[in-house]
């Protein structure tokens, strides 16, 4: 009975795998030719669908919501980071978005199928401290936010690297992340009349970025919380300075860090945008560094869980 859903779980991970592969190119060229191309958002698209069908198909074979391990988790954070990349496109749809953010659901889906090995892959019975309805709120909002991090801080990242001889200012849009409107007096009836004023690529990268990494980071603060009342319940403390806890708090403050100047001083441009970086770092340390040391409270249900 298990055998023919593990094997479709399996295809599943790796026809989506295929897919993000192909697209990859696809984005690259068509950023560079900066022509807009359907087909990666086509890719994209039917790569987040068959995730889908993956993580519903692995919940009804293990019984329980597919976040419980690493392998899970990671198909988990592919999926979101693709739905994530399909929203942020939907807004502006750029070919810059997709070569920015289509790496990172290719390399968690890859990092899943190919440098997991096989018993890290194959489903197991919860351990106690999993057993609660904590699990699906707590880990699957924590997730969510990563992606949002993730694809706001590799927006961020291609603010860098684009259009880098040009000044870089952030105009504050009223319709849209496509312009801003800017008062301009008429002269002969001295009546002042708004017009549409277009942005630049990097201006409204910049935009895309703070405002994915905004929603990323209010997630990232109710998934703490959520983990707080959590640990609370299951170990009687709300926070134990666990190696997981304390990475997770400094990619808390990092964010914060990316935008507080931004709301209160008016950081714009590249200078927050190298903080966003540095939260790549961040969460990649948090997510699977702690884990590959297997110390701590977090260590079960990842790589070293029984």
């Amino acid at each position: 009975m298990l055998a023919a859903p593990f094997d479709a779980v399996t295809t599943l991970g790796f026809a989506a795998f295929v897919l993000l592969l192909l697209a990859l190119p696809v984005s690259f060229w068509a950023a560079s030719s900066q022509t807009s191309s359907t087909s990666v958002r086509m890719l994209v698209a039917i790569a987040n669908l068959l995730l889908t069908a993956q993580l519903v198909l692995r919940w009804w074979q293990s019984g329980h919501f597919p976040i419980s391990n690493l392998y899970e988790s990671l198909c988990f954070l592919a999926w979101a980071c693709t739905l994530t990349q399909l929203l942020v496109e939907r807004s502006w749809p750029s070919p810059i978005v997709p070569a920015a953010a289509t790496p990172m659901g290719l390399g968690c889906v890859a990092f899943a199928s190919f440098a997991l090995p096989d018993q890290l892959q194959s489903s197991a019975p919860l351990v106690p401290a999993l057993r609660s309805s904590w699990l699906v709120m707590h880990v699957s909002v924590i997730m969510v936010s990563y992606a949002a991090l993730l694809v706001g801080s590799l927006l961020s990242f291609a603010v860098l690297i684009t259009d880098r001889g040009e000044a870089l200012e952030l105009r504050s849009s009223s319709i849209g992340s496509g312009g801003f409107r800017q008062a301009a007096a008429v002269a002969d009836s001295g009546v002042v009349q708004l017009r549409s004023v277009e942005l630049t690529t990097n201006e409204q990268l910049d935009s895309l970025s703070y405002r994915t990494i905004t929603v990323g980071f209010l997630l990232l603060t109710v998934g703490i919380i959520s983990g707080a009342v959590w640990a609370n319940e299951a170990w009687g403390s709300y926070w134990s300075w666990d190696p997981k806890e304390t990475w997770a708090l400094i990619c808390w403050l990092v964010y914060a860090a990316y935008l507080h100047p931004r709301l209160s001083r008016g950081w714009q441009g590249r200078r927050p945008a190298l903080v966003a970086v540095v939260g790549l770092v961040v969460i990649a340390v948090c997510y699977i560094g702690v884990n590959l040391l297997g110390i701590g409270l977090h260590s079960y249900g990842w790589f070293f869980g029984g």
